[in-house]
Order: structure tokens, then sequence, then C-alpha cells
């Protein structure tokens, strides 16, 4: 990848722009997207904080003809974006819970995997991952640059509090030895550098050690017009044959690879050095459905047309309600929240608050680059505002009975992909 160093404010670190492909370096990048300037997504301001200048940068969407990834034009330094104080836990969603513990079921099944394997999770956060791996009494280890890695050991999980990198493995084997899978749940397509990270990966696997990656799935973002997955932690947008292209770069053969439901839409991969595994047809299988290369582009500007159809229906509904001097608050604060709430141009005279389960690191901030509270849902039950925007619209299915339950009387706005009212 090419790279030209733009300066942004004092304290702020550095942006790179990306001129050519992360991938394959081509430097005949197509324009896809752009969603104008956002800020940090989980840069959260304190509540009452005079508001101050902030940083905020590009999100372009870009498309590689040659490799076929989608990718973010600006690189953001990581220490921007995951601040030691980084304030998402993955144990607090159940979909995730469910995922992981779906991922050790399959990857023991499939891999055979015995006590003394190690497993090791890149990018491990509280440790939600590992735990399942520890519960049954694998040996595991997390390696997580920010501060919710605390949390991780804080619940028995040894871990390594730095960013991956080559001699992170190098010295990672050296003191655990050689790991028998790795896994990197939601976090390969943000770190820069990507051959790097491939590489460090190679240092660390064991004889037959597999990869396993989790990332958002390319065609499920088109088809379900997620843009509100568009930030600067999501560096790649892979679609199998993109993500094959690059692991095939480094001797990596996928073996095994299925869609799951996480973050709206997700991919779960398998891959090891080329022949430890024979290839199943779940791989050509996915690789067929996708749109082949000369339909990628004409797919890529009918999504950009929809996104920009979507925004609109979703303010013209916001226009009548608040016109009618109703009220509304959000629910929950993911990161994809501050996409929407950035390119749709929401403010606290439209969102009277976002609520929160009590325990997030959330409460008590300001959604980025706005004046919109986020707050303890019980906030919701005793205020009955009349609209309520789910933020995480992805899992509305198990949001909206729990609250209807508990006792909210409002009505739900799912804002995409076609933005309605339940």
């Amino acid at each position: 990848m090419t790279i030209a160093v733009s300066p942004q404010a004092v304290g702020t670190g550095s942006s790179v722009v990306v001129s050519s492909c992360q991938i394959c370096d081509n430097p005949e990048l197509k324009s896809v997207l752009f969603l104008g300037y956002m800020p940090p997504v989980n840069q959260m301001r304190t509540i009452g904080q005079i508001p101050e200048e902030q940083p905020s940068y590009p999100t372009n969407l870009l498309y590689c003809p040659q490799c076929e990834l989608v990718q973010l034009g600006l690189s953001v330094d990581p220490q921007v974006l995951f601040p030691p104080g980084y304030p998402y836990t993955s144990g607090t969603t159940r979909i995730l819970r469910d995922n992981f513990a779906e991922l050790h079921r399959e990857s023991c099944d499939l891999l055979v995997l015995k006590p003394e394997d190690l497993i090791v999770d890149i990018g491990s956060n509280d440790g939600t991952l590992l735990s399942n791996f520890r519960d049954h009494g694998h040996n595991v280890l997390g390696i997580e640059p920010t501060d919710t890695g605390k949390l991780a050991v804080q619940r028995g999980i040894q871990t390594v509090q730095h960013y991956f990198r080559p001699e992170v493995a190098q010295e990672v084997r050296r003191k655990y030895g050689p790991a028998r899978v790795i896994t990197a749940a939601n976090c390969f397509a943000h770190i820069e550098d990507v051959h790097s990270i491939v590489e460090g990966i190679l240092k660390l696997l064991a004889p037959k050690g597999v990869f396993i990656s989790e990332s958002h799935y390319l065609i499920g973002l088109l088809d379900r017009l997620q843009y509100d997955t568009v930030y600067h932690e999501h560096l790649r947008y892979y679609s199998l044959r993109s993500l094959s292209y690059l692991l095939e770069m480094h001797g990596l053969e996928v073996f095994h690879a299925r869609p799951i439901p996480t973050h709206g839409g997700s991919i779960r991969v398998y891959a090891a050095r080329k022949g430890d595994y024979p290839v199943r047809e779940t791989v050509q299988q996915i690789i067929n459905s996708e749109p082949r290369k000369e339909e990628m582009p004409a797919r890529l500007e009918r999504f950009r047309d929809e996104v920009m159809l979507s925004k609109l229906r979703l303010l013209a509904m916001l226009s009548e309600i608040k016109g009618k001097g109703a009220r509304v608050c959000g629910i929950s604060s993911p990161s994809r929240a501050s996409t929407l709430i950035t390119y749709i141009g929401l403010d606290d005279a439209l969102v009277d608050y976002v609520v929160e389960i009590n325990g997030s690191l959330k409460i008590g901030k300001y959604m980025p680059g706005t004046l919109i509270p986020v707050i303890e849902e019980s906030r919701l039950f005793e205020d009955q505002p009349e609209y309520a925007i789910i933020f995480s619209w992805h899992i509305a299915d198990e949001l909206a009975p729990k609250l209807r339950q508990r006792g909210y009387k409002g009505k739900f706005i799912v804002p995409l992909t076609e933005p309605h009212i339940i």
C-alpha cells in the first residue's frame, strides 16, 4: 500500500491516505461512496463538557478492480481509534456471546482440538471469545492493546496488552509456544498494514495451525444497505474472493467459510498453510455466489444510490414525527450509530438522548461529535418517549420484544434498510 501522511490537529495523531490497494498495491482505485467527515466513533466526551475542537476524518469507500477489495480511503492512527479507555466490550451483546460459544463448538469439532493446544485471540477485548475455550480446559492467551484487556485478566484469562505485530508474535511464541488456533473476530479488517499482520500470524502458528477470522461481509453489507458500518476502525470490507486473494499471497489457503449473523452479517473463514486441510465445498459455493468482477462496480454504484435514498427517507420520517411534537430517543450506542447520526445529521434537537444498558462504559458521555447524551436505560421506561430509534437495528428482533416486556409503550424506528416503524 502506497501512503501519504496527512497532518491532523495537534494531539490527534496522523492519518494515512490510501493511494493504492491495501492488499495488491494497485493504484487504480475507484471511489464507491463518500459519507463526509466523521469523528472517531469511540471518542466520546463527558456530559457537561464544553464543546471544543475535535478531529474528524473523510470517510471514503474505494474499490480495487484487481483484487476486488472494498476499503476505506484513509487510515487513522490506531491510538486515536483504539485509546486505552476504548469503551466497547463484546460481552454485553447476547448475539456475540452466542456466536463465540458456537465458534468454540465448531472449531473443536472441525479441528479436533486438545486441551494442551494454545488458542490465541488477536483483539481479545474483554475475553468473551476465549472464555469459551478456557471453560472447556483449553490453554488460552489474549492479545489486546486497550484497557478492556484488564477485564479479561480479571476473568482469569491471560492477556498481553499490546498491538499485534510480527515482533509481538515472535515474543509470544518464545514465551508461550506456537498456537494451534489463532482467532481474530471483528478486528482483522481493522488493523493497518495487513500484510505485516498475516506475517505475524504465520510466525505464531504451529504446524497444521489454523487461522480463524470473522469480519463484516461485503455482500451482506451491500444487500442490507449497512452504510452505518463504514467508519475509520473498519479499513477493509472483505468478500471471500478478496480475503482469499490476500491470504494466498502468504501461502495460506481458505479451507472452510460460512456466513454468521453477527454485526448484521459477517463471514467466518478458516485458513491454514496450503495443503494442510482439504478444501470444503463451502468455499467455492460462497465465491460463486458473489458478484463477478464485471458485476461488482455496477453493484457498488447501486449501493451508493440506495444509501442516499435511505437517508432522505429517514429524514422525512423524523421530520414528520418532530413536526407533531413527539419525543424521540435512541436505543443503544454501537459504533455504527455514530456513522448514522453524523451522515444523517441528527442532533440533540432531533434525538433527546440515547439509552444504554447498566454497566456500559458509554453512559455519561455524548455521542461522538454531538451533544446527544448517553444515559442508563431506566430513563426510557420512566419518560416513555413516543418514538425510539433502534441504532443496533441489526438486532432489533432481540431488543424490541425485551423492551416491550419491560414496559416501553412507544413505537420503534428501524432506520435501515428501508426505514420503518414497528
